[in-house]
């Protein structure tokens, strides 16, 4: 079998930014949005096809609506949880949140969708919350550090995206900053056109925790990039246990379990 070409793998796995059809300059990502929200929420299964329709249907009403001020994508989980969606939501800047806010008040059209019936009567009836596990959608609010380079990769362009956090160990908060950096700076120079990295923070939750947003091209990438990601700093820089990764694939309609309305 030949091996698979750059052109094909982007018609099987399409990036993020299909899901908002704006122009690309009208588009808010990693690379140029002022915070970002990652939105988590585990579905039932027997709501899988439900749930993965209203998650798109809110993405495409929030870009619709507010198309300048956010920005949100839906990805699955590549490995590890099925059925678990992420969104992330991209603000031009705090401000933008209010925005947000008053849709939800103000957006007729938002409001019937969020109330609209998801779940056949022979599944006993319910809105978009039936679709989800309780207790399971939580959010988290990050923003990007101050004067870092717009990767060329980024949520809205690349076939994967890495959710890497650590929490820096107590006394190293300068150390573990500068190796965070260096991670990423490492990154964008032996991977260039391959990996673009974003570095934030957490603006409410563990502010020692930082969190890298790695854009790959596809997950060929992954291999080769994990000896860089394994750069260590002296013993307690990053508390032992805290690494966390999760990769992400856009969502789309060709995905298991999933059809379109």
């Amino acid at each position: 079998m030949e091996p698979m070409t750059d052109e094909r793998r982007a018609q099987i796995v399409p990036a993020a930014d299909h899901q908002a059809q704006l122009a690309p300059e009208a588009l808010l990502h990693s690379g140029n949005a002022g915070v970002v929200v990652q939105k988590v929420g585990q579905l039932k299964s027997e709501f899988r096809n439900e749930g993965r329709m209203f998650a798109r249907e809110v993405a495409k009403h929030v870009n619709g609506r507010q198309a300048g001020n956010a920005t949100a994508y839906v990805y699955e989980e590549s490995f590890g949880y099925e059925d678990r969606i992420h969104f992330l939501i991209h603000l031009r800047s705090l401000d933008s949140y209010y925005g947000m806010v008053e849709m939800g008040d103000q957006d007729r059209a938002f409001r019937e969708s969020i109330a609209k019936e998801r779940v056949q009567e022979d599944s006993g009836g319910g809105a978009w919350d039936r679709l989800f596990v309780d207790g399971s959608v939580r959010s988290n609010v990050l923003l990007p550090w101050a004067g870092q380079a717009a990767p060329a990769l980024h949520s809205a362009n690349a076939g994967i995206v890495l959710l890497r956090s650590a929490r820096i160990g107590h006394g190293f908060r300068t150390e573990g900053r500068q190796l965070a950096q260096e991670i990423a700076d490492s990154v964008t120079k032996e991977f260039a056109g391959e990996a673009g990295v974003t570095l934030c923070d957490e603006a409410f939750g563990d502010a020692d925790r930082v969190h890298w947003l790695l854009h790959l091209k596809d997950l060929t990438v992954y291999g080769r990039l994990r000896e860089v990601l394994a750069a260590e700093g002296r013993p307690g820089t990053f508390v032992d246990g805290s690494l966390v990764e999760t990769a992400l694939t856009p969502h789309h309609w060709g995905l298991y379990a999933t059809r379109q309305a």
